[in-house]
């Protein structure tokens, strides 16, 4: 069974390199699509598109920060320095100072970047890639089992707001009868009395016409006080809810979709509220949607 991951996360890793020592760093927050940032030493700059393939199979979702650094060992060090292209560069850099006074000289660091100054020894791309990728790979084990671990904890949260949706939808399924029946009495009496002013007045209406049209108001009206398909839409929407999160995978778009639909039937049910009981229940069952709502926007 897969599980169910939060969009964030973070996890460090680092390894050796034949360059050095490679440092893996990956953090990430909520986002609607896979909104990926890369920040990579140049020394690394080449191993940029694996890097990001492995990304993108391993993370479906989220606004993802990986910074991979190197610090780099004796071995990277240049061997040697063209003394030729050196006191070009000298040269140039000395007429350059003469000629632009505000101007200042370059670092040991920035003359040794300059092209054709140093020569570095020959590196085994393949080797440096394949090193990258295994502290990549560590980093990135330890950032899913992160985002795991709070998915499972939002995924019990989601639940016991299910759990929470589920009794007040029995709850008032249980006292929609009795609030019928009252409304009905109610109903049927002013009826009577309205209609039984009507006879009064010479009307052509005789009594068995007179109930029979009580019967009929009094049906319809019940009929548009039935709530009795919302709740079991609403009570087919937890269920479904419940299967995805047992499911697991990537679930945020589907329960984003879910709770739209069950804030849908909500406001239906207090739409047709013809007592203060379906007014709460559907007032309490909105609320209890928009924090559903809030924990599912972190789910991946």
């Amino acid at each position: 069974m897969a599980h169910v991951s939060s969009m964030t996360g973070y996890a460090l890793a680092d390894g050796s390199t034949p360059l050095g020592t490679v440092a893996v760093e990956c953090r990430a927050v909520n986002s609607r699509f896979l909104d990926l940032t890369l920040r990579i030493d140049d020394a690394l700059r080449f191993t940029e598109p694996l890097i990001r393939e492995t990304l993108q199979k391993r993370v479906g979702r989220g606004k993802l920060e990986v910074r991979v650094s190197l610090r780099q060992n004796d071995a990277a060090m240049p061997a040697s320095v063209h003394r030729e292209s050196l006191e070009r560069l000298m040269a140039l850099q000395q007429s350059i100072l003469d000629t632009a006074r505000d101007a200042r000289p370059l670092s040991v660091a920035e003359i040794l970047e300059m092209p054709g100054i140093a020569a570095h020894p020959a590196t085994d791309r393949d080797a440096v890639t394949r090193d990258v990728l295994a502290v990549l790979e560590q980093a990135l084990d330890s950032f899913c089992a992160a985002r795991a671990r709070e998915g499972a904890a939002l995924a019990d949260v989601i639940r016991g707001y299910c759990d929470r949706m589920e009794a007040t939808v029995t709850e008032v399924r249980g006292e929609i009868p009795r609030i019928i029946e009252h409304i009905e009495g109610k109903l049927t009496e002013r009826l009577e009395t309205a209609l039984a002013r009507t006879l009064t007045e010479k009307s052509t209406l005789d009594p068995a016409e007179v109930s029979d049209r009580i019967r009929q108001e009094v049906t319809l009206y019940a009929i548009r006080l039935d709530v009795d398909e919302e709740i079991n839409r609403l009570l087919t929407h937890i269920a479904e809810v419940r299967r995805i999160l047992e499911k697991g995978g990537p679930v945020g778009r589907r329960l984003d979709f879910m709770a739209q639909e069950m804030n849908r039937e909500a406001n239906t049910l207090g739409s047709k509220a013809a007592a203060i009981e379906m007014t709460n229940a559907s007032l309490a069952l909105k609320i209890v949607i928009e924090q559903l709502r809030e924990q599912i926007q972190n789910l991946e």
